[in-house]
C-alpha cells in the first residue's frame, strides 16, 4: 500500500510539473496587423532546434506607409530600433507577445492598445528582398505561428481564463454551428480553390473521413477550436503515401501533432501547395528527399494528442491553411 501511494504521488507531481505540454493561452479576439486579409509572402517555418535556421514569423505583403494594427489587445513593451530596423513589441499577458518590423511606431512604450488600433506604419528596410511586414508571435521563449491569433469573427475559441471559459465556449459553439450551417447551405470549402479532385492530388490513405476540417469540440483538450485538417481513420501501420510529387521540407516530433512530415509540392494550378502528415508511427523518408506521387512516406500511428490510430492531413495554399477536401 505504501509503495502504491508513493507511485501515485510521483505521478501527480509529474502531471503538475509539465508546463511544456500546456497549450498557449491566446487572446479570445485577434486580427491581422494590416488592413484586410494581407497576402502571406513567406509562411511560418520554425527551426526543428531552437538555435537552428528557420522563419520565426510570417512575412505579409505591404508597402511603406501602410498602417500597422495591433493584432490583439495588450501593452506596448518596446518601440525602437534594433540593428537599424524599427521594431515594435506588444505584450498580451501570460507571457504572450507579438512583434512587428520594420515599423515606424506611432505609440510609445507603456501604451495600452486594443485589437485593431493603429500602432505605426510600415517602414523601409525589410528583410524580404522587397517590401513586407514581418509579424511574429512568442509564448515566452517559444515562437508560435502568429496566424493562430486570427479569429476574423468566426468564433474560434482560444484557451482563456477559467472565469470566462464557459461563456466563451457557449458563444464559440453557437457561432461555429451557424458558420457550419452557412457553409453547408452554399456547399463551399474554407476557401474557393476550384473543383476538388481536379488538381492531381490523391488521398494519402484509403480510410474514411472520421473528423472533417472545421470547428469541433477537441477530444483531448475539451475546448471548441478549429480542427485544422482532415482525419482519416485507418489502422496503425497503414502505409502513408505522398498525395502528390514534392520535396520533404520538415520531419520532426510535435507534442500535439506527434510525428509529422511536411511536403512542398511547388506551384500547382497557380498556387503554392504544402501538405502535412501527422500522428505517424514513423517515416521512411527524410528532409530534402524528393518523393513521387504515391510513394510510401511512412506509417499511420497515434502519436501526439491522439485518441486512436488515424492520419491527420493538412493543406496550405499560398501559405493559407485550407480544408484538404477542397483540394484533393
Amino acid at each position: 500500500m505504501l509503495l502504491l501511494c508513493l507511485v501515485l504521488a510521483i505521478v501527480a507531481l509529474l502531471t503538475v510539473s509539465s508546463p511544456a505540454q500546456a497549450a498557449p493561452v491566446l487572446p479570445a479576439t485577434g486580427g491581422w496587423p494590416l488592413s484586410g486579409a494581407p497576402r502571406i509572402l513567406k509562411a511560418f517555418d520554425p527551426p526543428v532546434e531552437t538555435w537552428g535556421a528557420g522563419h520565426r514569423g510570417v512575412d505579409l505583403a505591404a508597402k511603406p506607409g501602410d498602417r500597422v494594427l495591433a493584432a490583439a489587445a495588450g501593452r506596448v513593451s518596446f518601440a525602437g530600433s534594433v540593428a537599424g530596423r524599427g521594431v515594435l513589441t506588444i505584450e498580451h499577458g501570460g507571457g504572450l507577445s507579438t512583434t512587428y518590423e520594420p515599423v515606424t511606431a506611432r505609440v510609445v512604450t507603456g501604451t495600452t492598445v486594443a485589437v485593431g488600433d493603429v500602432v505605426g506604419v510600415v517602414a523601409t528596410g525589410s528583410h524580404c528582398g522587397g517590401w513586407c511586414l514581418h509579424w511574429g508571435l512568442r509564448d515566452g521563449e517559444t515562437y508560435l505561428n502568429p496566424v493562430l491569433l486570427i479569429t476574423e469573427g468566426d468564433g474560434s475559441l482560444r484557451l482563456v481564463a477559467a472565469a470566462r471559459r464557459d461563456a466563451v465556449e457557449r458563444a464559440a459553439a453557437a457561432r461555429a454551428i451557424a458558420r457550419a450551417a452557412a457553409e453547408a447551405a452554399v456547399g463551399i470549402a474554407d476557401v474557393a480553390v476550384g473543383p476538388a479532385g481536379r488538381h492531381g492530388f490523391s488521398r494519402p490513405v484509403a480510410g474514411a473521413v472520421t473528423s472533417p476540417f472545421g470547428h469541433r469540440f477537441h477530444p483531448v483538450r475539451h475546448v471548441w477550436k478549429l480542427h485544422d485538417g482532415t482525419d482519416f481513420g485507418v489502422a496503425c501501420g497503414t502505409p502513408i503515401r505522398a498525395p502528390y510529387a514534392g520535396r520533404v521540407t520538415r520531419a520532426y516530433y510535435d507534442p500535439a501533432y506527434g510525428r509529422r512530415l511536411l511536403l512542398d509540392h511547388g506551384r500547382v494550378d497557380g498556387l503554392q501547395v504544402v501538405t502535412a502528415m501527422n500522428h505517424a508511427t514513423r517515416y521512411v523518408v527524410g528532409v530534402g528527399d524528393q518523393v513521387s506521387h504515391g510513394q510510401i512516406l511512412g506509417y499511420v500511428g497515434s502519436t501526439g494528442l491522439s485518441t486512436g490510430c488515424h492520419l491527420h492531413l493538412m493543406v496550405w495554399l499560398d501559405g493559407r491553411l485550407v480544408n484538404p477536401e477542397s483540394w484533393l
